[in-house]
C-alpha cells in the first residue's frame, strides 16, 4: 500500500473529512487536496504531522503487516514503567498476569 492510499485507509477508519484531517493536523486543506490530487508521497514533516494527528508514530505508519495499534496514555506509562523494570522483575509481573 502506497503513502497516500495508507492516508486515506487511516482517515476512513476514523470517520474523518479531508477538513478534519487538515484541521488536526495543523496544515491547509488545499496541501491536502494536492497532495491527493497528484499522488506524490508528502514531504517528512507533513507526513509526521499527519501521523500525530492520527495518533500514531512514523514507525507504526510504514509497518509492513499495516497493524496500527495505538496505545493510551495509561497505556504508555504501564509501558514505560515494565521496561525501567530488571529483567527478573518483568519475568514476575508477567507470570503474575499469565493466567
Amino acid at each position: 500500500m502506497n503513502v497516500i492510499d495508507k492516508i486515506r485507509k487511516l482517515q476512513w477508519e476514523r470517520g474523518w473529512t479531508d477538513y478534519k484531517l487538515a484541521q488536526a493536523a495543523d496544515i491547509s486543506q488545499s496541501s491536502l487536496a494536492t497532495l491527493y490530487a497528484r499522488r506524490t508521497p508528502p514531504k517528512l514533516e507533513m507526513l509526521q504531522r499527519i501521523c500525530e494527528a492520527f495518533g500514531i508514530t512514523l514507525a507504526q505508519f510504514f509497518l509492513e503487516d499495516e497493524k496500527i495499534e495505538v496505545l493510551s496514555d495509561k497505556e504508555k506509562q504501564l509501558l514505560s514503567s515494565f521496561r525501567k523494570l530488571s529483567p527478573e522483575k518483568q519475568k514476575a509481573l508477567i507470570e503474575l498476569f499469565a493466567d
